[in-house]
């Protein structure tokens, strides 16, 4: 899965790139989780413009009774996105662009869990595949929401955890963003996972555990020692 990401880097390289204006506002953050606004990337439904925007981490589906339903649906996977009711609407119309330049995982050291931080090399920023939705059953209530696409993992990935989040390749954001682009076995290509030989991993404090924590020190080097 995908539970935590750093969005810390500039993106006006990126914005240049995917032709949109970023926000003054966007504060670099060192530990986004789950309920939290996402700065995202979108196709206006109408008029086909990209646009920056906050949407809530956690997939309301427009039909859902009510918004709670998004705390059980951060992440989307990629071998089922396309068939499941919850997501199949918005792989097909609804895709955007989750900014990031690195994301956290867990690993289990005895009775210890070891979060590392996976980024490139060069510490790039990145896109992970996302979907959004908009839900408004309940007038002065509406909620935008996303959801983070995962895949198998690489294999820098995969000594840590079984899943990862969808990092897509720059040539491919126009089409992901794409409002006319409804060809799911294509874009179900574009789901794989990142080469691990262009990305980097290193254990970080236990701090990064708690959502409150979002600062620098979250990405500190720190390592478990022997029992």
């Amino acid at each position: 899965m995908c539970g935590r990401f750093t969005r810390k880097e500039s993106f006006q390289d990126l914005a240049k790139i995917l032709g949109f204006q970023v926000w003054h506002s966007l504060e670099p953050r060192y530990n986004i989780a789950p309920s939290q606004f996402l700065a995202c990337i979108r196709s206006h439904p109408q008029s086909n413009d990209r646009e920056c925007i906050q949407l809530k981490w956690g997939l309301v589906p427009f039909w859902a009774k009510e918004p709670s339903i998004g705390y059980k649906l951060i992440n989307a996977r990629a071998e089922t996105v396309a068939e499941k009711p919850t997501f199949r609407k918005a792989f097909i119309r609804q895709r955007c662009l989750v900014l990031a330049d690195g994301f956290y995982e867990w690993k289990v050291e005895g009775k210890f869990k070891q979060p590392h931080h996976f980024h490139f090399a060069d510490n790039r920023p990145f896109a992970f595949a996302g979907l959004w939705e908009h839900w408004e059953k309940v007038p002065d209530r509406a909620v935008d929401s996303c959801a983070v696409i995962t895949t198998a993992p690489n294999d820098l990935m995969e000594p840590i955890h079984n899943r990862m989040p969808v990092i897509l390749h720059p040539e491919d954001y126009a089409l992901w963003l794409d409002n006319s682009m409804h060809d799911s076995q294509y874009l179900l290509s574009l789901l794989q996972p990142y080469p691990s030989q262009e990305m980097q991993a290193y254990p970080v404090s236990p701090m990064v555990n708690n959502p409150l924590n979002d600062r620098p020190q979250c990405l500190h080097r720190y390592e478990v020692g022997p029992d």
